[in-house]
């Protein structure tokens, strides 16, 4: 399914670029290369990881990126945050642990330490993208197309005859929820990610991803019917409150530095 989504995502990507023709510069591809090949290594950890534990231990570990970002980034930059911005995550961290307790933990087992390996590797993806493609010569949109090409034929190569059968037994609403993955959480989503990494601070684009447990769950009680208790409702106010806490911090440094 991955090579499915992200091979319908790379042709719409490559019809487009028809239309700008931007050149590929050496930064383009080396970015772009690198950032697939982790993008892929990010997803086969995580689905991995997800098939052997709960989506409540494994939403809560992947949320531990919006403090090892921030981490790494300090220790790439020689420069730590002020203490009070680990708070400020540390308590939306606990307003995602109560967002997602509704559908109960499970004991920690080996899934949920191949998630934090996830969450490692996603944060230090984070990083890398803000500080090297911090190229003049790099261009988002082509740096997303190799990046997007690249894990679609990693996927690919990974199970060849499972892709075929995957795409040979997907009906008519399947191929629909193929095409809004490709084009909305493919194509506009990395595109957007990257530019506003590397427009603002791999910290900052964390933080805002960190909201990302809101959004689903208000998709799931709108569309899927899906309802969500008293403690759901007191922890996305909490990443809220203390996703833009944080936000304010990090802001604040930054235009100090």
């Amino acid at each position: 399914m991955l090579a499915v989504r992200f091979g319908v995502a790379t042709v719409m990507m490559v019809a487009i670029w028809f239309f700008r023709r931007d050149r590929f510069t050496r930064a383009d591809l080396l970015g772009g290369a690198s950032t697939g090949i982790m993008l892929f290594i990010i997803m086969i950890i995580e689905t991995t990881s997800i098939s052997m534990t709960s989506a409540t231990n494994a939403g809560l570990i992947i949320s531990l990126t919006i403090v090892l970002t921030p981490v790494f980034e300090s220790l790439w930059r020689k420069a730590w945050l002020p203490p009070k911005f680990f708070v400020a995550v540390t308590g939306a961290i606990v307003g995602v642990a109560l967002l997602v307790s509704g559908n109960g933990f499970v004991t920690p087992n080996l899934g949920d330490l191949i998630m934090l390996a996830a969450a490692i590797v996603r944060s230090l993806n984070t990083v890398a993208q803000g500080h090297v493609l911090k190229f003049d010569s790099a261009n988002t949109f082509n740096v997303t197309i190799v990046q997007i090409a690249v894990a679609s034929a990693l996927f690919f190569v990974t199970d060849v005859p499972g892709t075929f059968a995957a795409a040979a037994g997907f009906d008519a609403n399947q191929w629909f929820s193929v095409l809004f993955l490709a084009a909305f959480c493919t194509v506009f989503g990395f595109i957007a990610l990257l530019w506003g990494i590397r427009k603002t601070s791999p910290s900052r684009a964390s933080l805002l991803l960190s909201t990302e447990p809101i959004w689903a769950v208000a998709v799931a009680m709108l569309i899927g019917g899906e309802t969500m208790g008293a403690l759901g409702y007191v922890g996305a106010a909490l990443i809220i409150g203390f996703s833009y806490w944080a936000l304010s911090i990090e802001a604040r440094r930054r235009v100090a530095q």
